[in-house]
């Protein structure tokens, strides 16, 4: 298996996850041992919550409103288990962001932390709908020193524009991912670049019900990439795609 070269910004990542599980346990208020459970309960307990309460015409209620914690223990124990995964992403993006930076869909918060560790990076756009997320990813950016770089939103600031868009395991959760990618289009400078990756599928044993799947949407959301955007190649083995808009 190829490993690739650390840039100096991120090494405390592969140290802790950037301090995950202590700002989880310090945030939460938690003892270790009962973190630990949470952990190990988190993407059950969210295929439960999927199964019983997901729709998609309720979907936005569905992730500011309904899944809580949870989602925390879902996305820790997700990071967590994936480290060097989740660390080739953050290599990426050393090498590709730059600039002001969007991350639509910013979970925990662990690409946005390590976009602002990069000295290329002048500022990055935090944005996610559930309030739980935005309130421990502040307590995040806070512990880290990072609030004079970083700053958080649950939609994204209307009129601005960036060098770079960040969009990880979020494209699959949305009724209509064409229309993001349009918008992200609109957003993205015209010598910038995006840098996302996407999960059509709910999963062998349906552990992911609230994941889009829908063959004719799949099909619109491919034709709207490549109508609109074109790859540039990197060589990380990772799910995660690097684009630009296509000259005119």
């Amino acid at each position: 298996m190829l490993t690739f070269p650390t840039p100096s910004s991120l090494s405390s990542y592969w140290q802790d996850s950037f301090l995950l599980k202590q700002h989880l346990q310090e945030f939460l208020n938690l003892d270790s041992e009962t973190l630990e459970a949470k952990l190990a309960a988190g993407q059950q307990q969210m295929a439960e919550l999927g199964n019983k309460d997901f729709d998609w015409e309720k979907a936005t209620a569905f992730y500011s409103d309904k899944v809580g914690e949870i989602y925390l223990f879902d996305l820790g124990a997700w990071h967590l288990a994936s480290r060097d995964y989740i660390g080739d992403m953050l290599k990426l993006i050393a090498d590709r962001a730059q600039g002001r930076v969007l991350d639509f869909g910013g979970g925990i918060g662990t690409h946005a932390i390590g976009a602002a560790l990069c000295p290329q990076v002048e500022q990055v756009i935090y944005c996610d709908i559930n309030p739980i997320s935005c309130g421990f990813f502040r307590y995040r950016v806070k512990q880290m020193g990072l609030e004079h770089k970083i700053t958080c939103y649950q939609e994204i600031p209307e009129n601005e524009t960036f060098d770079t868009i960040l969009c990880f395991d979020v494209l699959e959760h949305l009724p209509n991912p064409s229309q993001q990618l349009l918008k992200f289009h609109q957003a993205l400078k015209q010598q910038g670049q995006i840098i996302l990756n996407w999960y059509f599928s709910k999963g062998i044993n349906q552990e992911f019900p609230f994941h889009l799947d829908d063959p004719q949407i799949i099909n619109d959301f491919f034709h709207t990439l490549q109508t609109n955007f074109l790859e540039v190649f990197h060589t990380y083995q990772i799910t995660t795609r690097c684009y630009h808009k296509w000259s005119t």
